[in-house]
Parts: structure tokens; sequence; C-alpha cells
């Protein structure tokens, strides 16, 4: 009777291992795609609000870029800000209820970019700001 028991538990041990193994070896390759789906220079990063990238271009690029993004989605600019000197933009819309919110921050080359979609005060939509990210990315 102990020796099942321990066999049992082995079995579980190693059947656990295994599907450790299974997906350490997948992981990589996940992270792969989502970097080649960004198609920026920094990979794309969720944040606890929305999606974030750092974006090959200037801050004033890139807002032209999230300007064209939101002409195509439909989405009306409700509000603008430029701070120290441009090289801090931010552009927001409203979309179906959502509050679209695109801050862009100059980072030497490049510039970090991250946009959010607001349902509520506690409610993100990360697939809709992953969505805008990736055409703000390969806008041109």
């Amino acid at each position: 009777m102990i020796r099942r028991l321990t066999m049992a538990t082995n079995m579980k041990r190693y059947a656990g291992c295994a599907l450790a193994i299974a997906l350490a070896g997948a992981l990589p390759g996940c992270i792969a795609a989502g970097a080649a789906a960004a198609g920026a220079g920094g990979g794309l990063y969720f944040t606890s609000r929305g999606v974030e990238s750092s974006v090959n271009g200037s801050p004033a690029d890139v807002e032209r870029r999230a300007r064209a993004v939101f002409a195509q989605e439909g989405i009306p600019i409700t509000g603008t800000q430029t701070d120290n000197g441009g090289a801090k933009r931010e552009i927001k819309g409203n979309k179906n209820g959502l509050d679209i919110t695109v801050s862009m921050e100059q980072q030497g080359g490049v510039t970090k970019t991250e946009v959010m979609a607001r349902k509520n005060l506690v409610e993100w939509d990360k697939d809709y700001a992953h969505q805008l990210l990736n055409k703000i990315v390969t806008a041109s």
C-alpha cells in the first residue's frame, strides 16, 4: 500500500515536471511572437492599464501616426497635451464608451508610447489598446 502511494506521488511529480518543461520550451516562442507582433524597437509590454512599447521616431512623428490611427478607427480627439518642449505628448479620444489615451515620451532615439483604453474606473480594454498600438507602430 505504501509503495503504491509513493509510486502514484512520483508519477504526479514526473507529470508536473514534464508539463513545466513543455511550457518552458513554448514560452520563448510566445515572447518572440509578441515582440515581433509589436514591430517596435523594444518589444511590447502590457502595463497595469494598457500596452507600452518603444516606437521608432520622434514624439511628433508618433503623435502624427497616432492621430492617423484615431481617424482610421473613428475616434474623435477630445484632448491633447504637449510638455517639455514637445518631448512629452498625449492625445485622448472616446469611442463606444472607451476613454482612449496615447502617451508619448522621448527616450533617446525612440519614443516610449503607452496606449490605454479605459472602460470605467477599474476596467481596461488591453486587447483594443494592443490593436491600436500595433497600428501606430506600423503606420507610416
